[in-house]
């Protein structure tokens, strides 16, 4: 049981503040329709075991963090944390087409430029229509496929980006006994009906108020997602659905050539059984979790980040000096990042942050 406790923080901080960056969603709420009851243990039944595999639609992201809202997309495709990051401020949209189990194709709409993300197959594209640049490269193959059969992780509809349905699975299936699961008000979204699931912590340590989720009526499919932090009267955070269409889209949605004049920069991603010269050698206690439920606490060594992560000035400009290194502090979610290189990070207070370090 502890064990699925302590998967809340990692499920949930991956997604929030890294791979969220992908695919990006408010709540489109109509009236509330009629629909027949269902326990919360149903709900999270249907949303569990929805097999939908191909879809093309509109996603909407607000994020109200707490994070300054940074510059948006400048030079190079390539999907660096600092652009990452400031697709956690403010709203972003995107459109989204997915065809399991290996074609996904996001287009990440900014106000003045678009990204794209074309996965087909191994084949991987980004493109960044700012400077008219591309990145082109080849992922690796699924670990026990035989290195033949497509790239790593894309045994489901969505598992190459955050959407609904992938945060909503990694938050449902780490539920257990430090939240509490309540059906609330059916709801309209995306013009589909959809089920309301509450969760609340049962944790007074976390910055987490209360979550919700909304589950197509119909598929199961998770529509929706909004997060509310303590002390905010608005939500922290949603992704939503603003426009959905169940059904393979057109193939050719997943064939991306580089526009004319466009930069394009081939890159090798290292193999599963690869690491770069001179890293430190792999240990599976590396990553370590301290605490349980929405308390926890994930904690990564001295050098298992980059130096030039935190070094690059978009994201210096969100840390703020603490006693012995640095912090990144949100709404939802704090980093604390010391000058000996370790990083810690949970949906807690920073003090709590600074007594795992202390205990470590």
């Amino acid at each position: 049981m502890a064990r699925a406790k302590q998967r809340w923080l990692p499920a949930f901080l991956i997604p929030l503040a890294l791979l969220a960056a992908v695919l990006v969603g408010s709540v489109q709420a109509g009236a509330s329709p009629s629909l027949p009851p269902k326990s919360a243990e149903e709900i999270i039944a249907m949303a569990v075991k929805t097999d939908v595999r191909a879809l093309s639609g509109k996603v909407s992201q607000v994020a109200n963090l707490g994070l300054p809202q940074l510059p948006g997309p400048g030079p190079s495709a390539e999907p660096g944390a600092a652009s990452l990051l400031g697709l956690l401020a403010g709203t972003h949209e995107a459109r989204v087409y997915v065809d399991a189990p290996s074609k996904v194709r996001l287009q990440i709409l900014d106000a003045l430029a678009e990204r794209d993300v074309v996965v087909n197959g191994a084949d991987a594209w980004f493109y960044n229509s700012a400077d008219n640049s591309a990145v082109h490269t080849t992922l690796p193959a699924r670990s026990g496929s035989g290195g033949t059969d497509g790239p790593a992780d894309t045994q489901g509809p969505t598992s190459q980006a955050v959407s609904p349905e992938s945060l909503a699975k990694r938050m449902l299936t780490a539920i257990d006994d430090s939240t509490e699961a309540t059906p609330g008000e059916p709801a309209t979204v995306a013009g589909r009906s959809a089920y309301t699931l509450l969760l609340k912590p049962r944790s007074a340590g976390t910055l987490v108020d209360s979550a919700s989720i909304n589950v197509d009526a119909e598929t199961g499919l998770p529509l929706a997602i909004t997060v509310r932090a303590k002390g905010q009267s608005e939500p922290a955070f949603s992704l939503s659905y603003t426009e959905l269409q169940l059904g393979a889209p057109e193939a050719s949605l997943f064939t991306f050539v580089p526009p004319a004049g466009a930069k394009v920069t081939e890159q090798s991603l290292p193999s599963s059984n690869s690491k770069p010269a001179g890293s430190p050698p792999p240990s599976k206690h590396a990553i370590k979790t301290s605490g349980i439920g929405w308390d926890s606490v994930v904690s990564l060594p001295a050098r298992a980040l980059p130096t030039a992560v935190f070094a690059n000035p978009q994201i210096s400009q969100t840390l703020q000096p603490v006693k012995g290194g640095r912090a990144l502090t949100t709404a939802l979610v704090n980093i604390l990042v010391l000058d000996d290189g370790r990083v810690f990070a949970g949906m807690v207070p920073l003090d709590r942050l600074e007594s795992a370090a202390a205990a470590d």
